[in-house]
């Protein structure tokens, strides 16, 4: 056993309640010795190198206009939450006095400080791009103005919409007069005011005012200027009205800075056996509010005085994340820019096609009955899976329906479906995941949702997650007790479904419904584990059977018949799997991935990966599905999954993977894959530099994701003709 797998399990015991520093000990991100060529990227500064090609769509001048800005949002977005989860992991592995590079390959702090160097450069880039394109919609007369750019239509507009909507909302905290600073909200923009008396800077303000964008919209529509279109943000009616709210001071300036704290988000549940589980997640909810400072974003403008009397009072003037910014933060609400302009600022609308072997049924369980169904989205109707869950709720022959949820969506016609099967006489059992993150208070409202209705609640799974995507009906026909399963590689949320690329399989193959019941029994029964012979199930043997897939593929490799395993996945980033395909390509194998997300695993390294290639696909949707295929000599084996390759996937949750035993259904998947490894318009080749270059060459041109939909509107075509 290598030095760091002892010391990971010796560390386990010590931190046994923090998962997520287990994940960060179990990678050894990095060689020891310091010539040798580097094995591993370290998972966060992938992550940002993952995020900085969602900054590259953003820059692109082929996307449209308005998605560009949408990019931005995305990008921002994302920003908050990798700080919110994965630095205050990193901010607790350094307060606990983890440095050893035995352990991890690089010590917490030394990563800390890249993302920050890299977090410094991606936000300099997004100052660039959004520059850029704000400019660029100037030339197409949309400005986005700010509160000394206005007409007098436009003063009068603002001046009444500030005293009936905005001012009733602020509350102007005074800062010098108070003994403590205000306690600051997880990434909330606040204001810090600086009312300014020239000549005597001692009776000078200072301020705090919170920016409701909670409670009111941050982009606002004024009156056309001269033929321009105008849109002005939350933060800049608020400067427009500053002189009104602080009227009762002599000033001669007076200035507006934005600032927003970020928290660490990671929950931590207390061991109080009287408590349920339900009530500690609710408690944790309340404990994250409060979690630690993880970074700490400014505007750059902001004054010396202002700028050092706020980190002082806050008690963060040695704090290592300290960000200059921009004028704006939160850019992710610019994922909800008001729609302006023409339609070819956005991307071209196509709607759902019908299923080619659902469109003349009825029936969804006829369907079923005929042939194993298997679904693409968005590229096809969620539709599909709620008629599903509707019909078997009203049909007389059906007596259960069971489902796994992870996230749904904010009126979700999943739980509808399910509360009126109730209502029907159908038993109802849900496993719901309450720590799904930054989920857990909305999955906590329908958990109470559906027991007030009846349905029966399993909370998971003490120790694991429940991620598996999962629903079954059990249907009387004739003298038989029938199954019928779904089985996915997303959330069933009606919502993302229309964003995120994911499949699920709908069968009643005997082999496969029977391990699905079995799956559900371990939910009511933990103390039960049972031998799957089809699916693959984690944390119980997922990580074994993928091994042997590839280690059966070495072997074939080392006799010199066709090997290669294809796959598709988020994250890669557990480093037994990573070794493992390491072992492949020195052995032969032919490996070809695309991993959207992080990817730790090096291609092209002489020797050790020179027949694994790399790429991820950023584009309109969000690769989201994972899907593997082994060459098997010949005979090949797919799988659909809900699990990453990661240790969190793999080890401490509830995962499943279908076999696709179906014939017609592997060819379809094959040519799925096969469109996504063409792609030379929005795919970039993964590497050691992590410099996110695109795949360009001289073959057709193919846009993966475009081309999918064409592949299936032409399967529908060749079944009318």
């Amino acid at each position: 056993m290598k030095l760091y797998e002892v010391l990971y399990n010796r560390i386990t015991v010590v931190f046994s309640k923090h998962n997520s520093y287990l994940t960060f000990l179990k990678l050894k991100n990095m060689s020891f010795m310091p010539n040798e060529v580097n094995e591993y990227v370290n998972r966060e500064i992938s992550w940002l190198s993952f995020n900085a090609r969602v900054l590259q769509e953003a820059k692109d001048p082929s996307v449209p206009l308005l998605e560009r800005l949408k990019f931005l949002g995305i990008f921002s977005s994302n920003l908050d939450e990798f700080f919110s989860v994965r630095v205050g992991t990193l901010q607790r592995m350094i307060d606990a006095g983890v440095k050893s590079k035995a352990m991890v390959g690089v010590s917490p702090k030394k990563v800390m400080k890249e993302v920050h160097s890299t977090v410094l450069d991606l936000r300099d880039e997004f100052d660039k791009v959004f520059t850029r394109v704000t400019k660029e919609l100037e030339t197409q007369n949309i400005y986005i103005v700010d509160e000394t750019q206005l007409d007098d239509v436009q003063k009068a507009f603002l001046k009444v919409y500030f005293q009936e909507k905005v001012r009733p909302r602020l509350i102007p905290v005074m800062l010098k007069d108070i003994p403590d600073f205000p306690y600051l909200k997880n990434q909330v923009i606040y204001l810090v005011i600086d009312v300014r008396k020239k000549w005597d800077p001692q009776n000078s303000k200072f301020a705090l005012i919170e920016v409701p964008a909670d409670v009111l919209p941050r982009f606002v529509n004024l009156p056309d200027s001269q033929g321009r279109k105008c849109v002005i943000m939350l933060d800049d009616i608020i400067r427009f009205g500053l002189d009104d709210i602080f009227s009762t001071f002599d000033y001669d300036s007076i200035g507006a800075y934005t600032i927003k704290l970020t928290r660490d988000a990671e929950l931590d549940i207390d061991d109080d056996v009287t408590k349920s589980f339900f009530e500690k997640v609710s408690e944790s909810l309340e404990e994250r509010k409060k979690g630690q400072p993880v970074r700490f974003v400014y505007d750059r403008e902001i004054p010396y005085y202002l700028l050092d009397f706020t980190l002082k009072r806050l008690d963060i003037e040695n704090f290592e994340n300290l960000v200059p910014g921009g004028k704006y933060h939160n850019a992710k609400d610019f994922m909800g820019f008001p729609k302006i302009g023409p339609e070819s600022f956005y991307y071209e609308k196509k709607h759902p096609l019908p299923h080619k072997d659902l469109r003349n049924y009825k029936s969804m369980l006829a369907a079923i009955r005929e042939k194993d169904i298997l679904l693409h989205y968005p590229y096809q109707s969620f539709d599909y899976f709620i008629d599903l869950l509707r019909e078997a709720a009203i049909d007389p022959n059906v007596t259960s329906i069971k489902v796994t949820l992870y996230r749904v969506a904010r009126n979700s016609n999943v739980i509808n479906a399910l509360i009126n099967a109730i209502k029907n006489g159908k038993t109802v059992t849900v496993v719901i995941e309450l720590q799904a993150r930054f989920d857990e208070e909305s999955n906590i409202y329908w958990t109470q949702k559906l027991e007030d209705a009846g349905a029966r609640i399993i909370d998971g799974v003490p120790g694991l997650k429940v991620h598996s995507k999962l629903c079954h009906i059990t249907r009387k026909e004739g003298e038989d007790i029938v199954h019928y399963s779904c089985i996915g590689t997303g959330n069933f949320n009606e919502s993302t479904a229309k964003l995120y690329c994911d499949h699920m399989l709908m069968t009643r193959n005997k082999d496969i419904t029977h391990e699905v019941e079995k799956v559900f029994d371990f939910f009511d029964h933990n103390y039960k584990v049972y031998d799957y012979e089809h699916l693959f199930v984690a944390p119980l043997q997922m990580r074994n059977k993928f091994t042997r897939l590839i280690e059966n593929e070495i072997k074939n490799a080392k006799e010199g018949k066709p090997a290669y395993i294809h796959a598709k996945m988020n994250s890669l980033v557990d480093s037994e799997m990573i070794d493992q395909l390491y072992e492949a390509s020195e052995a032969g194998v032919k490996i070809k991935l695309v991993v959207r997300g992080i990817c730790s695993l090096v291609p092209g390294i002489k020797g050790r990966s020179d027949n694994i290639e790399v790429i991820s696909i950023v584009d309109k949707y969000l690769e989201h599905s994972r899907i593997f295929i082994f060459c098997n000599d010949g005979d090949e084996k797919y799988f659909i999954s809900s699990a990453d390759w990661m240790v969190r996937n793999l080890d401490r949750r509830v995962e499943v993977a279908t076999p696709i035993y179906d014939v017609a259904l592997k060819k379809e998947l094959r040519e799925y894959m096969d469109i996504q490894f063409v792609d030379n318009t929005k795919a970039r080749i993964i590497n050691e530099a992590q410099d996110n270059k695109y795949v360009r060459n001289n073959c057709k041109i193919c846009r993966a994701q475009e081309d999918t939909y064409a592949f299936l509107e032409k399967q529908l075509q060749n079944e009318d003709t």
